[in-house]
């Protein structure tokens, strides 16, 4: 799929030598995983060659709408994190007792096929099995609920684990989850 925008970040993208969605994708794959200073500025994962699940698929959701590509939907899943589908985690899971920890993940839909540009070795495939619910979404949405929508299901999830730990502790447990796979 081509990319046809005339808007002046997909005529960057087009300069720089993606053309095509599939070459779009394949260079947001390869950016490092990490948090800017503002998570709605979708269009800074471009700049600075960096994101994380959710602002790297806001930023590509963004540029399909932009090339009218239809077919493209922004989706957020709640799976069960755990070092088989995130091995980056283990020591941080095993530190506090746990197998695993629900988090909010954010890929891409695009017709019936799932995609995952994270990172070179994120795939949808490798945690399907354990998203427990999921819903499309829009970008405004990564910005302004899907912290509260992560939460609640973490309060549920605690309550029916009986864990001895409070919403607040899990969450930053679930912080240093996504530490250890902002590292290398």
């Amino acid at each position: 799929m081509e990319l046809r925008a005339k808007d002046e970040l997909t005529l960057d993208i087009i300069e720089s030598g993606c053309v095509t969605w599939e070459d779009l994708v394949r260079s947001v794959r390869n950016f490092k995983y990490g948090r800017g200073e503002n998570r709605g500025d979708f269009d800074s994962v471009w700049y600075r060659r960096e994101g994380t699940c959710s602002t790297k698929h806001g930023f590509l959701f963004r540029i399909a709408e932009r090339n009218e590509l239809n077919n493209v939907q922004l989706m957020v899943g709640i799976y069960l994190m755990t070092e088989q589908n995130t091995p980056k985690v283990a020591e941080v899971l095993k530190e506090f007792g746990l197998h695993g920890i629900p988090e909010a993940h954010c890929y891409l839909k695009v017709g019936t096929e799932y995609l995952d540009a994270t990172s070179n070795s994120s795939t949808y495939e490798a945690l399907a099995d354990d998203v427990a619910v999921e819903k499309s979404v829009v970008p405004e949405f990564l910005i302004a609920e899907k912290i509260d929508f992560h939460k609640e299901y973490l309060t549920d999830w605690l309550n029916a684990q009986e864990l001895p730990f409070t919403l607040n502790e899990l969450w930053n447990i679930r912080e240093k989850c996504i530490a250890a796979l902002s590292r290398g």
